[in-house]
């Protein structure tokens, strides 16, 4: 989900942020408040990335026609800290890019919509293509869309599905990001794909078999066969595991340069093992699609992944079972092995989940602050980026505790009236429950803590 960053795309970022961070570019009480020299920087900081063509949300926020007709809006949402959704508590850790609005940005942006929404110099805006340049990574190299849609049946359950997307390159490629792109926003809840790289002289037709299976109604052990994700003379190729992942709220996001990537051959294929629709009442079809990005050479330091609690290396205490109509607490411990640099952290939990803390505390006792959520938010689940990577020593227990309110007080429990609620063999359906810290990190190496991630 995290790829190399451009120096064009930190000069833009670092450009907007200073803008918007300057408190001498905050006019005082009897001047007006201005889009382009006071709103424009907020609003492209925070809001514009998922505010775009691509982006997660339902309408673009890129030029001053998009912002100020949608002025209102803006304005109620920012003061009711509805949006940008940030569910981090700002006051315990912070990280890089984060979303969060001072309460001077939000000052700021109620003057300007109550006081005629004033353009200013708009002239010296950048364009929104070029905006859209700085925010990602530009025109992708190759698209990767599906053989076909997936049908998506109308019968509000959680639909679940396995997928072969094939796809094949004139030589031997370096790849340095993956970007997912749902077709239904509100439909895709999450996805996690990996590659399967199949030498030519050992695959002859990567287009036969199945596309597509419902995880629910296929036999593990004959999916792969159903898919066609085996070699002609039935071996396994050899596979890439998470090159790109989805969550709500999640977006498209940069490693630090000479961090990640990895090099792919002529013959390949996405495979998603877990592809999850939300519930839907209608009928209705979904054609995401990869955006894939080359790179020059080979990476430095190719990154790694490992969970704590559900399916991870370390389980959730007590088990994972909330009775009806209970408030109750569950921690994971961890000790971390070898000295690592953290790149990301991603907390998960489903409806029910309320607040979730996450710390390490080294051998000698000192604590190192990774991540607190005070209001659990099912919608919005994002990898959180420290500012610098971040280092946790050999030895050092990562702790992790999450509440979870299975009473009828919770606006986002499942069931009226509450029943049970429990962790079933890893099952990702809303309707149960998980609990995990999933870590994206390298083997430590001095100077890590230097390396920016802004």
């Amino acid at each position: 989900m995290f790829y190399q960053l451009s120096k064009i795309t930190l000069f833009a970022c670092l450009l907007a942020m200073l803008a918007c961070n300057n408190n001498s570019n905050i006019p005082k009480e009897d001047e007006a408040v201005l889009f382009a020299e006071h709103i424009a920087p907020i609003i492209y900081t925070n809001c514009s990335k998922c505010h775009s063509q691509d982006g997660a949300a339902p309408f673009p926020l890129l030029s001053f026609q998009d912002i100020a007709s949608k002025a209102k809006l803006v304005a109620y949402v920012t003061e009711k800290r509805l949006m940008p959704p940030w569910p981090a508590d700002p006051t315990y850790t912070h990280f890089a890019n984060e979303t969060y609005l001072s309460a001077e940005q939000i000052q700021l942006i109620q003057r300007w919509a109550a006081g005629n929404c004033l353009p200013g110099d708009t002239a010296s805006l950048v364009q929104p293509e070029n905006l859209l340049k700085s925010l990602n990574l530009g025109k992708p190299d190759l698209i990767v869309k599906m053989p076909k849609p997936i049908k998506v049946p109308g019968n509000n359950t959680d639909l679940f599905m396995v997928v072969k997307v094939p796809f094949e390159l004139p030589q031997d490629t370096f790849i340095k990001a993956i970007e997912f792109v749902p077709g239904k926003k509100r439909l895709v809840h999450h996805m996690n794909a990996h590659i399967i790289q199949f030498e030519p002289n050992k695959k002859s037709n990567l287009w036969s078999g199945q596309f597509a299976v419902n995880q629910d109604q296929t036999k593990s052990e004959t999916i792969h066969k159903e898919l066609n994700l085996l070699n002609d003379d039935g071996s396994y190729a050899p596979m890439t595991p998470s090159v790109c992942n989805y969550l709500p709220g999640s977006q498209f996001s940069l490693y630090p340069e000479e961090i990640g990537g990895y090099k792919i051959g002529k013959k390949n294929a996405f495979y998603l093992n877990d592809m999850h629709f939300g519930p839907s009442a209608i009928d209705e079809v979904d054609s995401s699609y990869f955006k894939i990005y080359y790179a020059d050479k080979a990476p430095k330091r190719p990154v790694a992944e490992f969970q704590i609690g559900t399916l991870g290396l370390a389980p959730v205490e007590p088990k994972l079972i909330v009775p009806a109509r209970e408030v109750k607490k569950f921690t994971i411990d961890f000790r971390v092995p070898a000295d690592i640099s953290i790149l990301t952290i991603v907390p998960h939990m489903h409806l029910i989940g309320k607040t979730y803390l996450a710390y390490a505390i080294k051998p000698s006792g000192d604590t190192i602050r990774l991540i607190r959520i005070n209001n659990w938010d099912f919608r919005w689940q994002y990898f959180y980026q420290p500012k610098t990577l971040l280092k946790i020593p050999r030895g050092s227990v990562i702790h992790v505790e999450g509440t979870f309110d299975n009473t009828a007080n919770n606006p986002n429990n499942p069931f009226s009236p509450p029943r049970e609620i429990a962790e079933k063999n890893g099952s990702m359906k809303t309707t149960d429950e998980m609990f995990q810290l999933i870590v994206t990190y390298l083997p430590w190496q001095n100077g890590d803590e230097q390396i920016s991630q802004e």
